[in-house]
């Protein structure tokens, strides 16, 4: 059976994983699991592209040769050059998983958009984020196809790039229940997991949980202030945040002290996989007060592990959560809170919320993701003409 072979973008893979990470994880495990592509991984970095081989699947080729990110990251806003086939070899399709898809001398081209907050919100952006858009601007006028994760990202590509429709497609990401341990934990409001809490130095007592970066676009310092106004009734009530440090520290700094309850508010910084699950076992709810968010993960691996969630209806994330969330107005304290503690308070809330995002996680699954991408894999690849499928077996980690 002759395959199609895809070179994928690996980079989000290498370090403390954001969202675009879980997306390039999710999407290698189901692809490494299809007979139907060769699957090549590499990464923009000379110093840890060493590392693709023990962060892919197995099935999956690492790339080893050098992409070193600033020279190559210059030429390719300013040229055609170096192609990718330099470094994957032939390959049918190249798929740029974070706003940059490299050029090619053949292979057909997708670049993944995850959301504009640099257009929208470009005070909120690292100055690094805001290169983006040009990329975007130069991969479609050279052809490249555009996936976004949900139809709100869609439209605003559409809209501010002047694609084509037909040039964008939007294959919503997945959740991986069995990634989550935390669904065989019984979840209690009333009382969360001590021994967890115990190891990471906290005190034991109910809590709300928020994961993700803290940056402005997360918006914690609303989060802050609607905790506050809970605490003052409720004694044992802790709010943990669970994330690597960004530009929002400062901000969320001050929030904490002027926070009603300053010592019930635990910072973690970033915490491995096992520790996110082990805080999402024994969560009271998540809440995720985003200003904007082109798809959102944290609320749906809450759901797949039976958590209650209350977020904001922010970009995409109404149309990602369903009804598996219970949601506010972005920036708006006092419903947060309102919303927060109808979750605590009220047992029938909280069963509705737990079905109705078991529900909702079932059907966004990775290998749905997967199929709908090799779709597109295909579509962008058959436009270019004839083509070489590479029929070799995709192999191990090897480098070439």
């Amino acid at each position: 059976m002759t395959r199609l072979a895809v070179a994928v973008d690996a980079t989000p893979l290498l370090g403390a994983r954001t969202g675009v990470g879980a997306f390039c994880a999710g999407l290698l495990d189901a692809l490494a699991r299809r007979d139907d592509v060769a699957v090549s991984a590499f990464a923009v970095s000379w110093r840890r592209r060493h590392l693709v081989a023990d962060a892919v699947p197995a099935g999956v080729r690492a790339v080893r040769r050098p992409l070193p990110a600033r020279p190559v990251q210059v030429a390719w806003r300013h040229s055609g050059f170096p192609p990718i086939e330099l470094a994957t070899g032939t390959v049918d399709v190249v798929h740029g998983t974070n706003f940059v898809v490299p050029p090619a001398r053949r292979a057909a081209r997708v670049v993944t958009v995850h959301d504009l907050t640099c257009v929208r919100y470009p005070e909120l952006c690292e100055p690094a984020s805001l290169r983006f858009p040009e990329l975007v601007r130069r991969a479609v006028r050279g052809g490249a196809f555009v996936h976004t994760p949900s139809r709100f990202v869609a439209q605003e590509v559409v809209e501010h790039f002047a694609v084509e429709p037909d040039r964008v497609r939007v294959v919503l990401e997945g959740v991986a229940p069995a990634s989550v341990t935390a669904g065989a934990i019984e979840v209690d409001s009333g009382a969360a997991g001590d021994d967890h809490l115990a190891r990471l130095g906290l005190p034991p007592g109910p809590y709300v949980l928020a994961l993700g970066t803290v940056e402005p676009r997360k918006d914690y310092p609303t989060l802050v202030a609607a905790f506050g106004e809970l605490a003052v009734g409720r004694p044992e009530l802790q709010l943990v945040v669970a994330g690597r440090e960004g530009w929002g520290e400062d901000a969320f700094d001050v929030a904490v002290r002027e926070c009603a309850a300053p010592a019930r508010v635990h910072r973690l910084g970033y915490v491995d996989d096992t520790t996110r699950a082990e805080l999402l076992a024994g969560a009271a709810l998540l809440c995720y007060p985003s200003l904007y968010e082109g798809f959102g993960f944290p609320p749906l691996e809450a759901m797949a592990a039976g958590v209650p969630v209350v977020a904001t209806a922010a970009g995409a994330v109404p149309e990602v959560v369903g009804d598996g969330a219970l949601l506010v107005p972005p920036g708006d304290v006092t419903a947060l809170t309102e919303a927060i503690a109808t979750v605590l308070d009220d047992a029938g809330t909280r069963d509705r919320l737990r079905s109705a995002g078991t529900r909702r996680t079932g059907e966004l699954t990775w290998d749905r993701c997967a199929a709908a991408l090799v779709e597109l894999y295909t579509l962008a690849a058959d436009e270019r003409g004839p083509r070489r499928r590479d029929g070799s077996p995709a192999g191990s980690r090897s480098a070439s």
